[in-house]
C-alpha cells in the first residue's frame, strides 16, 4: 500500500472562500521575481549600438578652422549655425553624432569650445562639420 493511497481519489479540493486563479493570474505571481538582477538592462547595454568617432583629413580641419576664425571675426553679427559633433558614449567605447543649431554666443580659444545661445558648448576637436548661411554671403564653403 502507497504513502497516499488514501486520499489519491478524493475529489481536488476547492476553496469556498477564494476563487480559482486562471493560469495566467498564477503565473503573474511569479513574474517580479528576477534571478538575474540586472540581466536584462545588461542585455539592452550591450544591443544599445554606437558609432566611431571618424578621423578628419588635414584638409577638413583647416576648413573648420577657417570657419571658426570667420566666426568669430562676424560674432557681432550674431551668426546663426549648425554644427555636426561627436557625443562620446559615457558608458562604452564609441559614440554618436549629433546635429544643433543656434546662434553662438562665444568662442573660447584657450577652452577649445563653442558655445550657443541656448547654453550648448561644443568642443571644437568633437565638429565633424559647421555650416552657416554667412559663410554663403561672403563665399566661404
Amino acid at each position: 500500500m502507497g504513502k497516499y493511497d488514501d486520499i489519491i481519489d478524493l475529489p481536488h479540493h476547492e476553496s469556498k472562500t477564494h476563487p480559482q486563479m486562471s493560469m495566467i493570474e498564477r503565473a503573474a505571481q511569479f513574474s517580479p521575481f528576477a534571478a538575474l538582477t540586472g540581466y536584462e538592462d545588461a542585455i539592452d547595454e550591450a544591443a544599445r549600438l554606437t558609432e566611431d568617432e571618424l578621423d578628419l583629413s588635414e584638409g577638413s580641419i583647416q576648413e573648420i578652422n577657417d570657419k571658426i576664425c570667420f566666426l568669430m571675426e562676424h560674432l557681432s553679427s550674431h551668426p546663426i549655425i549648425t554644427i555636426m559633433y561627436f557625443v562620446p558614449d559615457e558608458r562604452k567605447a564609441g559614440g554618436r553624432y549629433r546635429s544643433v543649431t543656434g546662434e553662438v554666443k562665444k568662442i573660447r580659444t584657450f577652452e577649445q569650445e563653442i558655445e550657443l545661445a541656448d547654453g550648448t558648448t561644443v568642443a571644437i576637436k568633437r565638429i565633424l562639420s559647421i555650416d552657416s548661411e554667412l559663410f554663403n554671403q561672403f563665399d566661404m564653403q
